[in-house]
């Protein structure tokens, strides 16, 4: 747990009037940044809103405190290496944080609001390879939100959504970043922030949440800009499924567990919903084109022309996870590949073998880990990215982050699967050495954050890393081009460019042209979203 008293330390309270009422943050002199954490933007979903859209909040007379983060959505520890610095799990969820450089007389920074990946089942806007102070320092208003997760933010179910003005359900994790970007739009200019400069970004989930805000008729007007690293909401990467499959699966999981009415579900408890949900094993509910959120898929929706017309900046991880997740603990020889290969692709199987070489055990190794980080959201954002670029005359950028993560600082730990680290009482034996980057690694590169995650043994090559990454996003919020001076040229990707460039993000960073897209053209055929 990190603490928030050291920045107390060069603080004073100050006060600012938003649409509800007044907060009181504090003033940090060290950093030139006012921060406003546990910022409420809905009406707690607890009792009878919750599985609800959120609901407009109270307004509140006084001064309501908001120098610490509030609590994190409820979940469990699923990725056991996410570090918070949230006052507890509660329901009561919908709040978030606020920095900003702004002086008194400051206005029309542009915005940066971020979501946190965890796969829709967990993560918080506390944690902190999220913090918004080194982004803030570049020019810019940072708002980090919480959204709800798992059974509590996602579950659809045919009574609620009888109950529900827009006649669906589920979504609510999704309706509540909906929310948060409503609250900006209203509230951010009295931050010095202008509400038509906002760019949203997120990792895993978040980015997912990004493509989704990005087609959804809710969102699309709200924003101006948007970063995805590694991930979107297109199959087979948790995307949205049609109503009447969500309705089933809610009502199927509450009538296996006992409470097939929509009253007995709300009557119970925080932990008994937690506890059946556990007991469940289930990773989470999906989301559901409801006709509101989401009228269409994300494929459909872009090859319309109904997205966000914006600038787009994304990319994804050189070995977002390992190739044991393909091999599934067979060895890295020729003949294992090829029987992985015919039983994952049994009509392709010829086709795939030609773009994944695997001659040799360290070419299957490589190949493995391409293949499972491909099906698993590499290809998903490539397909974001494709879709985008020809059917938007917007700038997209393409990047593929490389960078090797140094040693860990405590060697009786171990990475974790989605960032920091995870500690064993018996550790199982040490991984075989790291053949590229792994899914999460860049958000504390990107944020400027290396400082505040102190697991690792950063290297001057890390922080250069992270200063160009940084750099690259803070020029992309600011300007919507991630070009500036003393950086590699980043070129925008042209409509049909079978190479398009990708910006390789690395100790020595440059363009080139990518190579591999064959992969992604013949995966496109397979999951059948051309």
């Amino acid at each position: 747990m990190i603490s928030l008293h050291a920045q107390d330390n060069n603080s004073f309270p100050v006060r600012t009037k938003i649409a509800n009422g007044i907060i009181e943050g504090n003033y940090d002199t060290k950093t030139g940044l006012q921060q406003y954490f546990g910022i409420p933007f809905a009406k707690p979903p607890v009792g009878t809103l919750r599985w609800k859209a959120p609901q407009p909040l109270v307004n509140w007379t006084g001064v309501k405190q908001t120098k610490k983060f509030g609590p994190r959505p409820v979940q469990g520890i699923v990725f056991g290496d996410m570090m918070s610095r949230s006052d507890g799990l509660s329901e009561d969820c919908l709040y978030l944080n606020v920095w900003t450089p702004a002086k008194r007389n400051t206005k029309g920074l542009p915005v940066l609001v971020y979501f946190y990946g965890g796969g829709f089942v967990a993560g918080d806007a506390s944690e902190p390879r999220y913090d918004g102070a080194s982004m803030a320092q570049k020019g810019m208003v940072v708002v980090t939100t919480n959204y709800r997760l798992n059974i509590f933010g996602f579950l659809a179910h045919p009574e609620l959504s009888a109950e529900s003005p827009y006649k669906a359900s589920g979504n609510y994790g999704l309706l509540d970043q909906h929310a948060a970007l409503a609250w900006v739009q209203k509230n951010i200019a009295a931050f010095g922030g202008d509400p038509k400069k906002v760019t949203i970004a997120g990792e895993s989930a978040g980015s997912i949440s990004v493509s989704a805000q990005m087609v959804s008729p809710l969102s699309r007007n709200l924003i101006a800009g948007a970063i995805g690293e590694s991930g979107a909401g297109i199959f087979p990467t948790l995307a949205p499924v049609p109503l009447a499959q969500a309705e089933k699966e809610g009502a199927d999981f509450a009538k296996n567990a006992g409470y097939p009415s929509l009253a007995s579900l709300r009557a119970l408890s925080t932990r008994e919903v937690y506890e059946i949900y556990q007991e469940a094993r289930r990773f989470g509910f999906p989301t559901v084109i409801d006709g509101y959120f989401y009228p269409k898929t994300i494929p459909e929706i872009f090859r319309a022309g109904e997205q966000a017309k914006i600038p787009l900046l994304l990319g994804w991880n050189s070995a977002e996870i390992p190739g044991g997740a393909f091999m599934q603990g067979s060895p890295y020889t020729s003949e294992n590949f090829i029987t992985k290969v015919k039983a994952a692709f049994p009509d392709d199987a010829d086709e795939i073998l030609k773009l994944y070489p695997h001659s040799t055990a360290k070419e299957v190794e490589y190949s493995a880990t391409a293949l499972a980080s491909d099906r698993f959201i590499a290809y998903s954002t490539w397909k974001w990215f494709d879709l985008h670029r020809k059917h938007s005359s917007q700038p997209v950028y393409r990047y593929l982050y490389s960078k090797l993560r140094p040693p860990l600082v405590d060697k009786s730990l171990s990475p974790g699967l989605a960032g920091g680290t995870t500690r064993s009482d018996q550790p199982a034996p040490p991984p075989p050495p790291a053949i590229g980057a792994p899914h999460a690694c860049e958000i504390e590169y990107c944020m400027g954050n290396l400082h505040l995650v102190k697991e690792y043994a950063w290297t001057s090559d890390d922080y250069k890393v992270s200063e160009t990454m940084q750099n690259y996003f803070a020029n992309f919020i600011l300007t919507g081009n991630p070009n500036g001076a003393k950086l590699p040229e980043w070129p925008a990707a042209s409509p049909n460019d079978p190479m398009p460039p990708v910006m390789i993000l690395d100790t020595e960073s440059r363009s080139v042209p990518a190579k591999d897209d064959g992969r992604y053209l013949l995966l496109d055929k397979f999951y059948k979203n051309q």
